[in-house]
């Protein structure tokens, strides 16, 4: 069996000695916290009076953890002990916000003024010094002499209580320490026994020194010197040595004062015994675990005061689990009452994310648009709204889309409505005059039959207006298009075969007779206008049935709304539109060709006009649209499709009828004969 003192177990060299003999069989060591010794096979006859380094570190994790550090420095000496400490804390904040900003093993070598410079460097304000007496006072005597201030130094057991330290002269310029140390248990009549014991000489005897296993020379050690020793040490051994004689008494049967003197007693037999400790000692009650640590004892947090005292401002309790309570309104904090903090990276505002580099040293980034970061659950992600929600920059949380449409009871919808009523009321008043004045020249010259086709396709073609409001469907969207481009498409083509017949008539007649009597007499014109429609009818549904019109929420242009629309395939629909724009190109060439017929015969301004309000509104449409895709652009898009029927309806058909309903005497035979006459006379000019 061995009790020993504080300080005098170094395991780098007592346990592989104590391994080659047979005190390895039972050690009972009242003062000693190596963990890695504890429960161990190799030393399955080790118990201790004290908690192992893991609570001692348990306990320094709860403190830093109390006061929400983060960037500590933990300074080890260079031993098993300090190096099994610091492996402890670093596996109890592998989980945690908790940083070692800087660690050093401390021995008889360090350069403490370099050690001191590197944790200021690092910007370290918590140092916790996890080494034993001589070498904690060495590097606070140096972080004196060097005006180290503002720092939280946390001392481990061995050097909290260090009397001499505490009254250093400057130690208050240094900042704050606390510090865990076994606490202070009053021994009932342990002066008046080191007093009695050093008036004796208990060993002059010399056959009584040979009994002893224990010789030691104290000749030179006063009662004074003993009773000085830090008082916390005394329980540890006090409470060890009682358990050994309780195994003792229980191994030896003892009984009223007499033991059992004829038995051989067995190294394992007073293990037993010590292992099923069970007494009451100062009302304490002393038992050891199934790894030799006992099951009694806690941890007093002090602090260092102003007056140099070490006081006591919480406990922890080792037992099970470590439970602590620290009552931090006793400690006079250098920042002037408000807790010190340490941290490598200050805390991201709300709205930013830390970057995966390092849990403690970070750059923020702000979430974007559009997402939002939940602090709780991963403060390293932004994480996207939902397509029905918005979030400005910089959130921590989504809200909903606001859903934007033009209903059909809007200001706007009913002015373009109305238009289109009116547009439709017009289209049958011209039909109307034009059927009452069928066989006027005028009408003949406009296309006779092929002005009712126009006129019905233009009819036609404003039913896809009333469709651009509303919310979209699937039919809504087709009829959107449908109509219009497939109508349109044959008024097009009438303006094409229109402008051909009188350039034919006039122009091409005597160079191409074959082929006119052929176009007359097949009526090419019916054949051309069903041949476009025919096609166009077929290029709109073989594009919708493989990509049909559809309702669609444009959520990109505008982030706290979502913009109810119709999508459209453009490669889809892009055979017809290159129909279209055929159309119109062939409208301009004949056009063009026949710009010097006669005047009423000479419909080349009319529909090149027309063809250019066309293009010219759409190409605005196309404009706006690359700039602008909120609610509003369905309402321009039906503004679009009214002006390019109104644009045929008034520069092609309105002039004809003020000349009919004004100008009668130019809707005469003679009159138009006139005009054939007089082209003639030029020509052969």
């Amino acid at each position: 069996m061995c009790i020993n003192s504080p300080g005098c177990c170094e395991t780098d060299y007592l346990f592989p000695l104590l391994q080659g003999t047979n005190v390895s069989q039972n050690i009972l060591f009242p003062f000693t916290t190596e963990s890695a010794i504890s429960g161990k096979p190799t030393f399955s006859s080790f118990l201790q009076t004290v908690h192992p380094n893991a609570a001692l570190i348990e306990v320094i994790f709860n403190i830093v953890q109390h006061f929400s550090w983060h960037w500590i420095a933990f300074l080890i000496s260079d031993n098993d002990l300090g190096k099994n400490g610091l492996n402890l804390f670093k596996k109890r904040i592998k989980d945690t916000e908790i940083c070692l900003g800087y660690t050093q093993k401390l021995n008889d070598k360090t350069i403490y003024s370099d050690v001191l410079q590197k944790i200021e460097s690092q910007g370290t304000n918590i140092i916790i010094v996890f080494a034993n007496e001589m070498t904690a006072e060495a590097l606070i005597e140096s972080a004196i002499k060097l005006n180290i201030t503002d720092k939280v130094w946390i001392a481990g057991d061995t050097w909290s209580l260090d009397e001499k330290l505490r009254m250093k002269k400057g130690i208050e310029n240094i900042g704050t320490v606390l510090g865990v140390s076994q606490p202070a248990v009053t021994i009932n009549g342990f002066r008046d026994f080191i007093y009695t014991s050093k008036s004796h000489n208990h060993f002059d005897n010399a056959e009584q020194q040979k009994s002893c296993n224990q010789v030691c020379n104290c000749n030179g050690v006063s009662a004074e010197d003993i009773l000085a020793v830090d008082s916390s040490v005394s329980f540890p051994i006090y409470s060890a040595v009682y358990a050994i004689a309780h195994a003792l008494h229980k191994t030896l049967q003892c009984d009223l004062g007499k033991c059992n003197t004829n038995m051989t007693v067995y190294p394992y037999m007073v293990l037993k015994e010590l292992r099923n400790t069970n007494f009451t000692l100062l009302n304490q009650s002393i038992q050891f675990d199934e790894d030799g640590n006992p099951l009694f004892g806690s941890y007093s947090v002090v602090f260092w005061n102003h007056s140099g005292g070490a006081q006591e401002i919480g406990f922890c309790n080792v037992h099970s689990s470590v439970d602590c309570f620290i009552n931090g309104t006793e400690i006079q904090w250098y920042t002037e009452g408000n807790v010190p903090t340490s941290l490598c990276s200050e805390d991201c505002p709300i709205g930013y994310i830390r970057d995966k580099s390092d849990k403690c040293c970070f750059t923020c980034d702000i979430c974007p648009n559009g997402t939002y970061v939940n602090e709780t659950e991963d403060p390293y992600k932004c994480n996207n709204c939902k397509e029905t929600e918005w979030s400005e920059e910089g959130s921590t949380s989504c809200s909903l889309r606001s859903v934007e449409y033009i209903p059909f009871t809007a200001m706007e919808s009913v002015l373009i409505m109305v238009w289109t009523c009116v547009l439709v009321g017009l289209i049958l008043a011209m039909a109307v005059l034009f059927a009452i004045n069928y066989n006027t020249p005028v009408v003949r010259s406009a296309g006779g039959p092929m002005c009712f086709l126009i006129l019905g396709c233009l009819n036609l073609c404003s039913v896809s207006v009333f469709f651009y409001f509303g919310k979209p469907t699937t039919s809504f969207c087709i009829l959107r298009f449908f109509p219009f481009i497939l109508f349109y498409t044959v008024c097009l083509a009438c303006f094409v075969v229109r402008s051909f017949q009188i350039v034919c008539v006039f122009k091409m007649s005597n160079k191409f007779p074959q082929f006119y009597r052929w176009w007359m007499k097949y009526n090419g014109q019916w054949l051309v206008i069903a041949g476009a429609f025919v096609t166009q009818a077929l290029f709109l549904l073989i594009g919708y049935s493989y990509a049909p019109p559809g309702p669609y929420n444009e959520t990109l242009w505008y982030p706290n709304e979502i913009i109810l629309s119709c999508d459209i395939n453009i490669n889809e629909t892009a055979s017809s539109m290159i129909l279209l724009s055929c159309l119109c190109s062939l409208c301009f060439i004949f056009s063009y060709m026949g710009k010097d017929l006669p005047k009423n015969y000479n419909e080349a301004k009319a529909i090149t006009f027309c063809l250019l309000l066309l293009i010219i509104t759409w190409i605005i449409f196309a404009a706006v649209y690359m700039l602008y895709r909120g609610k509003h652009i369905q309402t321009i898009n039906a503004l679009a499709v009214l002006s390019s029927l109104y644009s045929f309806l008034f520069w092609y058909f309105l002039p004809k009828c003020y000349i009919i309903i004004f100008q009668p005497h130019k809707n005469t035979q003679q009159y138009f004969q006139g005009l054939i006459q007089n082209y003639t006379k030029t020509i052969s000019q």
